[in-house]
């Protein structure tokens, strides 16, 4: 042990004193460790903020200290002691409706939010003009007072002061809402707000028996206050039937943060790809540097230095220098924060103080070093093979064969780390293993991508141009930069591809194909009193239009055979079925647009026990079987039913579709209100804009939702995340680019030894610069054929396989890839080789 302690501490000072002269040689080395790192922090650390901010800001978020929500109903007189036992209560409902002109000139989708006098228990509710929320809202001579959102009034071109029409009720605006604060809370809208008093929207004739009508109760705890836990235990054990879903302060809004957490997850295995990709530069930088140490590692042997000191000298110097790039990233993620607060503070709740995030930062450093780890120890093995007397003789470390197993071991327990850190810190682990999976088959196949260029380039026909001879010898001899440029460009480049496709099919789907499936209206909250006189009108403005009408409830799944879900462990891609009420219907026959797969449907005229038909793809990441029971809260009752069949539903062609249809006798005489699409390919803008009126002035009180605009909508957001997506892609491509430089570098001396020699024998130097250029061509062109098939697999994968929609090759991303690959490989390297086209012969030569 003393002899190690002494060998290490030897080891330790003589790295100190030759990093003293600076850090020529590791400069790639910084840049790959420092981006990976600071995109990891960077990403992290931001995610963390937003989500302690919700934490953090939860009461005011939520507007209370719990919400107790209920859909379609409002809560009776025992429900309302109960929340008054609790302690100060503020009631809130909200609902979609048609906002309109009153010369009926134009109308726009709305979200309407009805407050009482109470709202909000916490926050502060901030309009233009600063007024108090009572004033904006107050009756005055038959009008209601109303805040609308900017967006409305510059949809309808009004001003405030000005009047619309919202169901049978007149509104004045009296302000614009600037600040809402519990607008996160209640999730994201297709419509622009606007709020007004419970008052007003009795009035308006908007509620009706079967409206999709979200109440929302919030209350604020009186002391002593009861945990969330207590509150939740104490509602389903006073009213176990109420079908309320609850939420606390400290969880204000699920959605976004799991939603956020996911895709900060995402953008960490990118940065994650960015770091290893990094790795392959700091391998590359390593053995250039330890080429370039010949002589002092000759020395060290020569003197007696054992080969293990050796190692340990040059193991020091990449730690520290390795410690200097992550601490760089670590920089970049800790200022992250700050620079995101000032773009995303005006739409979501993230902190403008300067905090330091010690858990995104330590997950960066982590991953930083075992990358380090995992790439510089096999070149550091190779380095203790080689005799002093070969370092002597030879060129640089040429790697033959493997270094000695205790190396392979390190090598092999580094990755090992860095492959459970991404897994254990990952929510969604099966994703994050498989992607890691993918990113060591790519390594492994860009490794046979290489050996097979070469093996080509070594099986070419003899061609007459100098050049290209050179060229075509220089991608298989020993020591090519073939492995070094197919791997460091391949994994960046495919990455781009397969992003790029994803954004580009999803683009296509929504702004070409689904318009083109899709209906061009959804008409919601269709009274049974008014379904007759709606389809006149429909029909009348839409000769050819098809029009289909269905029956719709709302209902929240409380139990699978008895077992509460909230107890159960659901798979995170069938979560979204158990969050919050469902939209749900019953039919006697099959619905057009789904196919029975598994069991049989009910008969005609069926009264039995209550069945239900389940969408098979969302029963499979249940867990559920033909004859499993499902319980669900409809209108405050406790309904069971047992699973008749499971439908492969179409849900891309955004037609009518539930999860749940339950046979008729389900629901006998339940009251609910109908929900219709209209399909009018003929239709044009003009034809659905009078549809639209027709509608909206007969029946007041429909919803009219135009298909289009929900997609618009839609794309902007696809459009928002792509942009983050190609950020973070780009830091890889950048990782890249860097491993390219490196290993250029790398290989720099060996070509300038090739270019003094080839020169002295009569080449001339335009002919070398058209031999590197022909060698990075095809380099580069091979490279791009491969991540054009690598990255068209992954994106098929994900849009057929996850997503389920279909996927196409777009080649202007083709062309773009290629173009991008030749250009960075030949640019990158023309750059380095120009140089040392310049090199002096003599004192080259002097060294052979």
């Amino acid at each position: 042990m003393m002899r190690f302690r002494t060998r290490a501490s030897t080891a330790f000072r003589i790295a100190l004193r030759e990093l003293r002269g600076g850090l020529k040689g590791f400069y790639i080395f910084l840049a790959c460790i420092a981006l990976g790192t600071g995109a990891i922090a960077a990403v992290n650390s931001v995610a963390t903020a937003i989500t302690g901010s919700i934490a953090s800001e939860g009461r005011t978020l939520l507007a209370g200290d719990v919400r107790f929500e209920l859909n379609n109903r409002e809560a009776n007189a025992e429900e309302i002691r109960f929340l008054e036992d609790l302690g100060d209560i503020s009631v809130s409902t909200v609902l979609r409706s048609m906002a309109r002109l009153p010369d009926g000139s134009d109308q726009s989708l709305v979200e309407v939010k009805a407050i009482d006098g109470a709202y909000p228990l916490y926050g502060t509710f901030v309009a233009d003009p600063a007024r108090p929320l009572s004033e904006l809202v107050a009756a005055s001579e038959g009008r209601f007072g109303a805040v609308a959102a900017p967006l409305l009034l510059e949809r309808l071109g009004l001003e405030v002061g000005d009047e619309i029409l919202i169901g049978k009720a007149r509104f004045v605006i009296a302000g614009s809402i600037a600040t809402e604060p519990d607008a996160i809370s209640d999730g994201f809208g297709f419509a622009p707000r606007l709020i007004t008093s419970r008052e007003a929207l009795k009035a308006s004739g908007l509620v009706e028996t079967g409206s999709l009508v979200e109440h929302a109760y919030k209350v604020r705890l009186t002391a002593p206050a009861p945990t969330p836990e207590e509150i939740r235990r104490k509602a389903e054990s006073t009213l176990p039937n109420a079908g309320w879903s609850i939420r606390t302060s400290d969880r204000a809004a699920p959605s976004l943060t799991e939603n956020i957490e996911r895709f900060s997850q995402f953008l960490t295995l990118v940065g994650l790809t960015a770091l290893v990709v990094g790795g392959v530069g700091v391998a590359n930088a390593v053995r250039a540097f330890l080429d370039s140490k010949r002589t002092v590692i000759a020395t060290l042997k020569c003197l007696g230095a054992p080969a293990s000191v050796v190692v340990m000298v040059y193991f020091f110097q990449i730690t520290i220098v390795a410690a200097i790039g992550i601490l760089a990233g670590l920089v970049l993620g800790a200022i992250a924060p700050l620079v995101a607060s000032y773009y995303l503070a005006g739409f979501l709740p993230i902190s403008t103080e300067p905090t330091l995030y010690p858990g995104a930062l330590l997950l960066a450093a982590l991953f930083g070093m075992l990358v380090t780890l995992a790439f510089a120890i096999l070149p550091l093995g190779h380095a203790r093979k080689v005799p002093a007397t070969a370092l002597f003789r030879e060129q640089g470390f040429e790697p033959r064969g493997w270094p000695s197993w205790p190396y392979l071991a390190a090598t092999t327990l580094a990755l090992g780390a860095l492959a459970a850190l991404a897994i254990l810190t990952s929510e969604e682990r099966r994703i994050a293993t498989i992607f890691l999976v993918a990113m060591a088959a790519g390594f492994v196949l860009l490794r046979l991508v290489a050996l097979g260029i070469a093996y080509l380039a070594r099986r070419s026909p003899h061609v007459p141009s100098a050049a290209l001879r050179l060229a075509i010898g220089n991608i298989h001899r020993p020591g090519a930069l073939t492995p070094a440029v197919t791997l460091s460009l391949g994994l960046g480049l495919s990455l781009l591809v397969a992003l790029a496709l994803i954004d580009g099919n999803l683009r296509r789907e929504l702004s070409a194909n689904l318009p083109e499936r899709a209906p061009n209206f959804f008409f919601i909250d269709i009274q049974k009193s008014e379904i007759e006189g709606f389809r006149s009108v429909v029909e009348g403005q839409s000769q050819n239009g098809k029009l289909v009408e269905v029956p719709m409830l709302r209902g929240r799944i409380l139990a699978f055979n008895d077992t509460d879900v909230a107890k159960m462990d659901v798979p995170p891609e069938g979560r979204w079925v158990l969050r919050g009420d469902r939209g749900i219907t019953y039919a006697e026959t099959v619905p057009e647009n789904a196919s029975v797969i598994e069991g049989e449907w009910w008969p005609a005229d069926y009264t039995g026990e209550p069945l239900v038909s389940f969408s098979a793809e969302e029963a499979g990441e249940l867990g559920l079987k033909l004859g499993d029971t499902v319980t669900v809260n409809v209108l405050g009752r406790n309904i069971t039913a047992k699973i008749a069949n499971f439908r492969k539903v179409e849900w891309e062609s955004l037609s009518i579709n539930f999860v749940m249809v339950f046979s008729p006798n389900t629901f006998a005489g339940a009251p609910h209100a109908w929900l219709a699409t209209l399909t009018d390919a003929s239709a044009g803008p003009a034809e659905e804009a009078a549809i639209l009126k027709a509608v909206t002035r007969t029946f007041p009180t429909i919803t009219s939702v135009r298909v289009k605009d929900a997609l618009d909508v839609v794309d902007r957001l696809v459009g928002q995340l792509a942009t983050a997506i190609r950020a973070a892609a780009a830091i890889a491509l950048v990782a890249s680019i860097l491993v390219l430089s490196g290993a250029l570098a790398a290989g720099n001396r060996a070509r300038t030894h090739d270019a003094v020699v080839l020169k002295t024998l009569g080449a001339t130097r335009a002919m070398l610069i058209r031999a590197f250029t022909y060698e990075y061509f095809l380099l580069g062109a091979a490279t791009a054929c491969f991540a054009l098939l690598a990255g068209g697999g992954v994106a098929w994968y994900v849009l057929s396989q996850i997503m389920r929609l279909p996927s196409n090759f777009l080649p202007d991303v083709a062309l773009a890839t290629i173009l991008l690959s030749l250009v960075t490989t030949i640019g990158i390297g023309l750059a380095g080789t120009w140089r040392i086209l310049g090199q002096k012969a003599a004192p080259v030569l002097r060294e052979l």
